[in-house]
């Protein structure tokens, strides 16, 4: 197939072989992979660089990268070798002579451990970079390390600070290694971050400083962040953004909530679980996402039907009431692809359990994908954090259903952009399934404001330990 890039893609790829490190924030579904493959192969025939590596999620490794080269006509020149699997699997790709080496963000340490100082890759393109937004993991500490062994560094994402600016600091240093926010995640913190809630001196959260206040000519009080503004300054030459509804007229996109009605026993033994979850919490318990995530998982996993009873995943089944509303779902849909999104094992085993009928399959595979979109897999399911990034699933259908409901907006907006993107022809229908007057409301209402997960998180808990507050 010819490419004939879109002038925002010639944009990207221009940008990319201009500045040596750089942080393209590309919306989904406008192409990046396909701009960035344009800016590695004049890069590699210029010889200003001779080995690429490409970091990934799991399956953009496996399905997206190499299958976007043999695609267009320009890049089959290119060879590619995929460092997945096992050890052995990952040696011998690691010793077949290829341009561009692409492995999944899980073997990054492996990766830097097996070389060590001798890192060969003098180009990484670490594709969704907000995955390594947290300064303390492991993947993160191995790129710093070797950094600066690396002449360009390209930080592909959509969403680069998905629950707030701290979460920036990461992604800059592996561009430019501390030049424009600080050599030391605490400095920049201190520099533009004030604490927030804190438990003696353990500090929970932080909020940029410098929120002023001042009036405009109609003298309306308006509120300006001259720390965020500040931070965006200073990384605005090297980084810019590129949002999707500028560039693209997909159709609509049309969120559908559907109530799930409990039995009235149910819904009486729900209301009994969630008195006994919030009871069993400790009174001086300081609230935090981690502990307000134990209550909350236990309060979805009955919405959405079943609850793990020990730490060997074990369940038992509450209600049926979102497989009977998923079953309706797939009725309705009149021989169109139905992409489910399960959050917990459970439900995904449940689902097949149930409705096996349908022909149920579980995205895991390169092939998986191949079969979804081409009509052979019409009833997939997927779990948003394994198929929320990268993965082009438009050609396959238009109807996605929440079968289980997650906070993580960043998950969230990811997932849904597999069916609503460049090349999508139908209207895509967004189903969310409500199990009414449970946790999954709170969830529901986190979303579609857009508000912070883990603020939204932590209030809903609260609420739930104020309401129970007099019987203590």
């Amino acid at each position: 197939m010819k490419f004939n890039p879109r002038p925002y893609q010639v944009y990207t790829s221009e940008f990319i072989i201009k500045n040596p490190y750089c942080g393209p924030w590309v919306d989904m579904g406008l192409g990046k992979t396909a701009a960035t493959l344009s800016a590695i192969d004049k890069l590699l025939k210029a010889g200003t660089v001779k080995k690429v590596l490409v970091i990934a999620p799991k399956k953009v490794a496996e399905s997206v990268w190499k299958q976007e080269g043999e695609k267009w006509d320009c890049f089959n020149h290119l060879n590619f070798s995929l460092i997945l699997g096992t050890e052995k699997q990952r040696k011998t790709a690691l010793a077949t002579k290829a341009d561009i080496y692409v492995t999944n963000r899980e073997n990054v340490v492996w990766l830097v451990g097996f070389y060590g100082t001798a890192f060969p890759f003098d180009m990484v393109v670490v594709d969704e970079s907000s995955s390594f937004k947290n300064v303390k993991s492991a993947r993160f500490k191995a790129l710093k390390m070797i950094r600066p062994r690396i002449k360009r560094v390209v930080n592909l994402t959509g969403t680069p600070t998905p629950n707030g600016l701290l979460q920036l600091w990461p992604q800059m240093y592996l561009l430019d290694q501390g030049t424009r926010l600080g050599k030391k995640f605490t400095d920049y913190r201190r520099k533009y971050f004030a604490e927030g809630k804190r438990n003696g001196h353990v500090v929970f959260d932080y909020e940029l400083k410098g929120k002023k206040g001042y009036q405009d000519g109609l003298g309306e009080l308006l509120g300006y962040d001259f720390s965020q503004k500040e931070i965006y300054e200073k990384v605005g030459d090297i980084c810019f953004s590129l949002k999707s509804e500028d560039y693209i007229n997909l159709p609509p996109m049309i969120d559908s909530q559907v109530p799930v009605k409990l039995d009235s026993d149910v819904m009486k033994q729900y209301l009994e679980f969630e008195r006994e979850q919030v009871l069993a919490m400790k009174d001086d318990i300081n609230l935090t996402a981690v502990n307000s995530a134990g209550l909350t998982n236990k309060l979805l996993q009955f919405a959405n039907g079943a609850v793990y009873y020990d730490d060997k995943k074990n369940y038992y089944e509450v209600h049926n009431s979102k497989i009977e509303s998923l079953a309706e779902i797939l009725d309705d849909a009149n021989g169109q692809s139905v992409l489910v999104f399960y959050w917990y094992q459970s439900d995904l085993e449940r689902i097949k359990k149930h409705l096996s009928a349908y022909g149920p399959r579980e995205l895991k595979k390169p092939q998986d994908i191949i079969d979804w979109n081409t009509g052979k897999a019409p009833f997939m399911c997927a779990h948003p954090a394994s198929a929320g990034h990268g993965l082009n699933l438009q050609d396959g259908g238009s109807i996605a259903t929440w079968f289980g409901n997650t906070w993580d907006l960043e998950l969230y907006q990811q997932a849904n952009k597999r069916l609503h993107r460049s090349g999508q022809t139908r209207p895509v229908i967004n189903n969310l399934l409500v199990s009414t007057g449970t946790m999954d409301d709170d969830v529901i209402s986190s979303l579609t404001s857009k508000a912070n997960n883990q603020d939204a998180l932590i209030r809903a808990v609260k609420a739930r330990i104020d309401k129970y507050k007099p019987m203590r």
